[in-house]
């Protein structure tokens, strides 16, 4: 289903020249849908196939630790690709400028590059399409159903997209082909790319600490999902919501880096031999759940703002936005973790010394931002200027529809009215202490 993957972003003239990958969210050699259709374009046109990827320093808030990981995965990249007789070029700066510079300095016959919903990807590639007169593709190496195949519009919730999803699943969840030594080798330069130097060279914020928990390329994310089923994926559904459990994946840095592909992930979890009844809950978060994502992003242009949340739930958030706060705090003591809340706080820490929080506490830490804030538009600005700095997966269409599920009641339903919230959906200490061992939770981020 390959074709099916695929678009028109801009008709052009087709030119004597290479094909040009433009590799942005699909960041793999393996499993990768945009740089097999790139290939066969290639191999048809009996042209040398490139691969660029653009570095753009500041990225939506995106810190040193977070280029650094990135950029190993993709030295990584670099290798296969040479191994391939498939040159890589890592130009830093805006697409619109130095993908225009390479397109037109080797005068490369097409562009192809991967599908993203988020509003800066999509204005970068407006802009590349402006400027260019060749043909320009577009191919959803992400999803497992292309978000735009799957549904022509924003949908509710998840169970509106899931029968969606569902009957197209067995079309689209095809095995991958591999790619070939490429025979139209390229005959240029290839320039060297020092690639210790350059996150610092980004002078990128460098406060937080390393990572030691989590090695980045697609070679250990595929280490790393083999322990996951291996090992976890039987507890993953009774030790999930549980922070003092070590049950979730661990696999969304490398999916949001695109150094892991979902449809891979859910392919070798249905060669295991494990009951389909366990398997279920884990491939509704990596498909409904994560596709659902993609699908409030690419449909709603405010998916970062107040105006994403459906009516329901601005109505009630307005009739409640004089109420008063328990507690205001600001930004600074936000990312200090210096409020009274030493459950929040110890969330907060979690993700300042991982670079991931637990996926539960994700939910607690976004909803008491509301609970302590003046507006719920100062929320989300706060919510996700954390989220984006700090995680590792943050800057992802599942971080955006996160938040605002969990303080503008997208993806959800109206539940009993309370102070501050409305009728958003409430999470309190005491409840998360009926889930689950809160001293536990603490000591374990405390040792980290």
């Amino acid at each position: 289903m390959l074709q099916e993957r695929k678009r028109i972003l801009k008709e052009g003239q087709t030119r004597k020249g290479p094909v040009v990958y433009w590799m942005s969210r699909d960041q793999r050699t393996k499993d990768n849908w945009a740089l097999i259709y790139a290939q066969e374009l290639a191999l048809r046109q009996k042209a040398p196939l490139v691969v660029v990827f653009c570095l753009v320093p500041r990225f939506l808030d995106a810190t040193t630790q977070q280029y650094t990981f990135m950029l190993a995965g993709l030295k990584e990249v670099s290798q296969h690709l040479s191994k391939l007789y498939i040159p890589f070029f890592l130009s830093t700066g805006e697409p619109g400028k130095t993908l225009i510079q390479f397109i037109d300095i080797h005068a490369a016959s097409v562009l192809i590059t991967d599908f993203d919903p988020l509003r800066v990807k999509r204005q970068w590639k407006e802009e590349v399409a402006r400027k260019i007169g060749i043909p320009f593709y577009e191919v959803d190496a992400h999803n497992i159903v292309p978000c735009t195949v799957a549904s022509p519009k924003q949908e509710y919730g998840a169970y509106t997209i899931r029968n969606k999803i569902g009957r197209l699943l067995p079309l689209f969840l095809d095995t991958f082909p591999k790619l070939k030594k490429h025979p139209f080798p390229w005959i240029k330069d290839t320039p060297h790319i020092e690639w210790e130097k350059l996150p610092t060279s980004l002078k990128t914020d460098n406060t937080m600490g390393n990572f030691h928990w989590i090695v980045p390329g697609e070679s250990e994310a595929q280490k790393r999902l083999t322990y996951f089923i291996d090992e976890k994926l039987a507890f993953y559904d009774t030790g999930r919501n549980d922070p003092t459990e070590e049950a979730q994946s661990g696999l969304s840095p490398y999916l949001h880096f695109g150094q892991l592909s979902a449809q891979c992930v859910t392919l070798e979890i249905q060669k295991s031999s494990i009951p389909n009844h366990i398997k279920a809950p884990f491939l509704e978060e990596l498909i409904i759940r994560r596709e659902l994502s993609d699908n409030f992003c690419y449909y709603n242009p405010h998916y970062d703002r107040f105006d994403a949340f459906p009516q329901w739930a601005q109505k009630t958030l307005n009739e409640h936005r004089k109420d008063r706060r328990p507690y205001l705090y600001k930004l600074e003591q936000f990312e200090a973790a210096q409020t009274h809340d030493e459950l929040w706080n110890t969330a907060q820490m979690e993700m300042v010394k991982r670079g991931k929080m637990h996926g539960y506490m994700r939910m607690y830490w976004a909803k008491k931002i509301l609970e302590w804030t003046q507006s719920p538009e100062e929320t989300m600005e706060i919510a996700i200027y954390l989220n984006d700095r700090y995680e590792l997966d943050g800057r992802d269409p599942n971080g955006y529809a996160g938040i605002a599920w969990s303080i503008g009641g997208v993806h959800d339903r109206a539940w009993n009215e309370r102070n501050v919230f409305g009728k958003i959906r409430y999470m309190s200490y005491n409840g998360c202490k009926s889930k689950f061992n809160i001293k536990g939770y603490i000591e374990k981020v405390k040792s980290l």
